[in-house]
């Protein structure tokens, strides 16, 4: 199950960090995509902002990738999600105004979402890999 999270979560930060590191704009502007606007709708283009966001979400990336090869990490994995992504959640819960029903729904699903995993990787148990 650890794997599994630690899985989608750095997916998740891989698909966010590239895409706002390396095509500000673009992030900005088609933020999560299919014709959906999350970011825009939050002010004017800083790329400075946007890219100092996707440094942070690659930096994530790195560390739950490496704990997939070090479960030992997991926990710490965890916690770092959560120092982000609670703030993140509170953000967005109190200033969902500007956005469509089904946005609305979008950002708390995938913001509660990251909550949700993270804390996850705090209460499973350390399952250290087998050696060969």
């Amino acid at each position: 199950m650890q794997q599994v999270l630690l899985v989608v979560l750095a997916l998740s930060a891989a698909w966010v960090g590239f895409w706002a590191t390396f095509a500000a704009r673009s992030f900005y502007d088609s933020f999560p995509g299919a014709g959906h606007h999350w970011v825009s709708m939050d002010g004017p283009f800083n790329a400075h902002l946007v890219r100092d966001v996707g440094g942070l979400y690659l930096s994530l990336f790195v560390i739950t990738t490496c704990a997939l090869w070090h479960t030992s990490l997991a926990r710490i994995t965890g916690g770092a999600w959560l120092v982000f992504s609670i703030p993140h959640l509170i953000y967005h819960a109190t200033h969902l105004g500007t956005y469509s029903t089904a946005d609305k729904i979008g950002n708390m699903v995938a913001l509660g979402g990251t909550v949700l995993l993270a804390a996850l990787l705090l209460v499973f148990p350390h399952a250290p890999k087998e050696k060969a």
